[in-house]
C-alpha cells in the first residue's frame, strides 16, 4: 500500500489527551496536535488554564476548508499542572458540540488542512481514583501525552523524605497510573500513541538533581516496558527527553544570569528551547509518520547529551 506522504502527520477524527496542557510544553504539545486536525483534550489541575489554552486555540490562526458543516475549530495555549488539592474532573467545552467525542474530519476536503476541536478538562493526576475515572468519562483516546513534572533542586544529604515522596508522586507514580489507565483501553481497541516526557537528567546528571534525575530514568524503563506489553496489541509508547526549556519548571535558573547563560553555552546550540520547539516531536510520535517508532527515547536537547561541551579545544 502507498503512503499518503501528503497528510503523514495530520491526526485528523483522532481523539488526542495532553495532561499538562494548561502551560508550558503540553500547552503547546496541545496547541500543535490540534493544528494537524486532533480533537484535543487539555487536561490539566488549573482547569481556568486549561480554558485558556483551549481558547488560545480558537483564536489561533488556522486555514479552514471551502466547505465545513462543523463549527471552527480552536487551536489551544496554556499554564503547566503543579501539585496541590484534588479537583472532581470536569469537561469545559472550547467550542460547540459534545466535549469527549472527537468530530471526524475529512482530511481532503478542498485539499486544505482543518484545524481539530480543543476542550478543557479539570485533572489532578496525583488521585488515582480521578485518573480512572478520566480514562472513562473521555472516551475513546488514541493519544495521549503527559507532561506533568515537579523538581526539587537539593543535595542528596539536604533531601527530605517528604521531598523525596513529592517528586517521585507526581513524576513516576502519576506517570504509572496514567499509562495503566489510558493504555488499557487502547489495547483493547488495538491501537493507539503513548507519549511521556523524561529528561536529559535520565542519562546526564549534576548534583542537586538526585530524585528528580531518578524519576526521569525510571518513567523511560516504565515506558519501554510499556512499550514491550503493550506493543502486541498495537499500542506504541515512547519517551522525549528535552534538554533546558523555558519553562515554569526553570525559573529558577532564569533569575540566575550566569546558571543560565552556563546551560545555554552547554548546547551544540548555544541557547535554550522554548516549548514550541518540543512540539513537532509530540505531532511525529502520535502520527503515521512513526508507525513502526516505539520503545524509543527522542532527546530534542539542542545537543546536549551529543557533545561534552566543558572545553572547546584550538584547531
Amino acid at each position: 500500500m502507498t503512503r499518503d506522504y501528503a497528510h503523514l502527520f495530520r491526526l485528523d477524527g483522532r481523539h488526542a489527551v495532553v495532561v499538562g496542557a494548561g502551560s508550558g510544553i503540553g500547552r503547546e504539545a496541545a496547541l500543535a496536535l490540534a493544528a494537524q486536525g486532533a480533537h484535543v483534550t487539555c487536561a490539566d489541575q488549573n482547569l481556568p488554564a486549561a480554558q485558556q489554552t483551549a481558547e488560545l486555540g480558537s483564536s489561533s490562526t488556522t486555514t479552514q476548508p471551502a466547505e465545513s458543516s462543523t463549527g471552527s475549530a480552536p487551536t489551544p495555549k496554556a499554564a503547566e499542572s503543579s501539585t496541590g488539592s484534588a479537583p472532581t474532573p470536569k469537561a469545559a467545552e472550547s467550542s460547540t458540540g459534545s466535549a469527549l467525542t472527537p468530530q471526524p474530519t475529512d482530511r481532503h476536503t478542498a485539499g486544505k488542512p482543518t484545524s481539530g476541536k480543543l476542550t478543557a478538562y479539570e485533572l489532578n493526576v496525583l488521585d488515582p481514583d480521578a485518573v480512572s475515572a478520566a480514562a472513562q468519562e473521555l472516551g475513546d483516546v488514541d493519544v495521549l501525552v503527559f507532561t506533568a513534572a515537579t523538581n526539587v533542586r537539593k543535595r542528596i544529604l539536604d533531601y527530605s523524605g517528604d521531598e523525596f515522596d513529592r517528586v517521585v508522586a507526581l513524576n513516576l507514580r502519576a506517570s504509572f497510573d496514567l499509562i495503566r489507565a489510558f493504555g488499557r483501553p487502547m489495547t483493547e481497541r488495538g491501537r493507539g500513541s503513548i507519549i511521556g516526557f523524561s529528561s536529559i537528567r535520565a542519562t546526564t546528571v549534576e548534583p542537586g538533581q538526585s530524585v528528580y534525575a531518578a524519576t526521569k530514568a525510571g518513567l523511560v524503563q516504565l515506558l519501554r516496558t510499556a512499550a514491550a506489553e503493550f506493543g502486541p496489541s498495537g499500542v506504541r509508547v515512547n519517551a522525549i527527553a528535552p534538554g533546558v526549556v523555558e519553562t515554569p519548571l526553570t525559573e529558577q535558573i532564569k533569575a540566575d544570569p550566569d546558571w543560565y547563560a552556563a546551560y545555554a553555552a552547554k548546547s551544540a546550540l548555544a541557547r535554550w528551547a522554548t516549548p514550541d520547539e518540543l512540539a513537532g516531536a509530540v505531532v511525529y510520535l502520535a502520527s503515521d509518520a512513526s508507525t513502526f517508532v516505539t520503545g524509543s527515547v527522542l532527546p530534542v536537547d539542542g545537543g546536549w547529551t551529543a557533545i561534552d561541551g566543558r572545553f572547546d579545544p584550538p584547531n
